[in-house]
């Protein structure tokens, strides 16, 4: 089979991006709204930022290892819708497991079961996501990858936000922590329905010989193009993961909200509109200026908004810096798929590679470990010094990571070993 399809690819931006939509979802109620209050509640909150560190960076070890070995059978096998319907069934077994913990149990018993339902919920997702994510690269023409990029990032930024609108609902009606659950896990499974039915069951469905060989870790690595894109994501995902965890402690501990899970609704609801509105149309311009110039603004804009969120004087001007920070997320993320998958070198293992690129964003999760335990230790000294460290050593990792995109080779002084 031939690695991409030239010419009009074989499905729709919004079908191959459906399973984004619920993925966003999910970890966005999941990550910033549900683990920090439940994590609260088994472990007290004194220590609250050490053990929600903690279990994120446990679950980053599953999402460091899995995907780059499921992504490599993958692409041995030529299949890919198989691992993605395997990989939604064990994560809804996960939701399930954590709901029943934050339901039934307490103390630490209750938080080592829901730290097993986490671990569940990594697997599965993670086992779907190389071989998924190979779909772009394989499916799509260079020429039309911003685009199919952009839509992805719109169908994230839109799942967020319903997400954000959801746990807002969830919140003011005070309904039992059972309901969020339940919404991730059919937000979740409808739209990778949609995915799963929308693309061709031929799409890889023998093993991928068509595409130039398969090289070897160090020689991919040794591929400019892909260091680059992998350090530099790297980076991004470090100053995401600086701040995004602690969102709803620092609504309560810095702006100084009483109902703090419906104060980072509004929050992330904010972020999510400007990352709405700028995401579409910088992956349509990264196909004509390149992706570079992209993202020289959008991370130079999440820097800035990192810092001016130390000085905010109130909420609603916080919620403003949100819609900024946005603005540069979302036109960060609509050229970030384009941009991997343009790095990709051989089409023979795209699935593996594109594991291998996924853990520069999953393995800066388990920065939240120390994080967590610095921004304990900071506020500990007064001042909310914790939320200074924290969200200051954000904004220099946005920074750098515009500073080192320079270093990537551009699109037309490269040559894909496929071609």
């Amino acid at each position: 089979m031939t690695s991409t399809a030239p010419g009009r690819p074989p499905v729709s931006p919004w079908v191959l991006s459906a399973f984004w939509f619920g993925t966003a979802f999910h970890w966005l109620v999941l990550l910033l709204i549900l683990m920090p209050a439940n994590v609260e509640t088994f472990v007290g909150s004194a220590s609250k930022g050490t053990y929600l560190g903690a279990l994120v960076a446990i679950g980053a070890v599953m999402a460091l290892v899995l995907p780059p070995l499921v992504g490599a059978q993958s692409d041995r096998t030529g299949r890919r819708l198989p691992y993605l319907r395997l990989g939604v069934g064990v994560n809804l077994v996960g939701l399930a497991v954590m709901g029943f913990a934050a339901m039934t149990l307490s103390g630490m018993t209750g938080f080592w079961v829901y730290v097993l339902g986490f671990l569940l919920v990594q697997f599965g997702n993670n086992y779907a996501t190389a071989p998924y994510s190979a779909l772009i690269p394989q499916l799509v023409p260079p020429e039309q990858r911003g685009r199919y990029s952009g839509v992805m990032a719109m169908l994230q930024a839109a799942g967020q936000l319903l997400g954000a609108v959801a746990a807002f609902v969830v919140g003011l009606l005070k309904l039992p922590v059972v309901v969020s659950f339940v919404l991730i896990a059919v937000v979740l499974l409808l739209p990778a329905l949609v995915t799963m039915r929308g693309i061709p069951e031929a799409t890889g469905t023998a093993p991928i010989r068509a595409g130039g060989r398969t090289l070897s870790v160090t020689e991919l690595f040794a591929h400019q193009a892909f260091l680059w894109v992998f350090v530099t994501r790297v980076l991004f995902a470090l100053g995401q993961y600086s701040v995004q965890p602690f969102l709803q402690y620092y609504n309560r501990d810095v702006l100084g909200q009483r109902d703090a899970g419906t104060s980072t609704s509004i929050m992330l609801a904010c972020i999510i509109v400007g990352s709405i509105l700028s995401a579409l149309v910088g992956g349509r311009i990264s196909d004509r200026v390149g992706r570079k110039p992209v993202i020289y603004v959008a991370g130079s804009t999440m820097a800035v908004a990192a810092l001016l969120l130390l000085v905010a004087p109130g909420y609603e001007a916080a919620l403003a810096l949100a819609v900024l920070f946005g603005l540069g997320f979302g036109a960060f993320t609509s050229v970030d798929w384009a941009l991997g998958s343009d790095a990709m070198p051989s089409a023979s293992s795209y699935a593996r590679d594109m594991g291998i690129w996924h853990v520069a964003f999953v393995a800066p999760q388990m920065s939240s470990a120390p994080q967590g335990a610095l921004l304990d230790w900071g506020n500990a000294r007064g001042g909310n010094l914790g939320y200074t460290l924290v969200f200051g050593i954000a904004a220099v990792f946005f920074m750098l990571g515009v500073l080192l995109v320079r270093r990537v080779p551009d699109r037309a002084q490269r040559t894909q070993l496929a071609h």
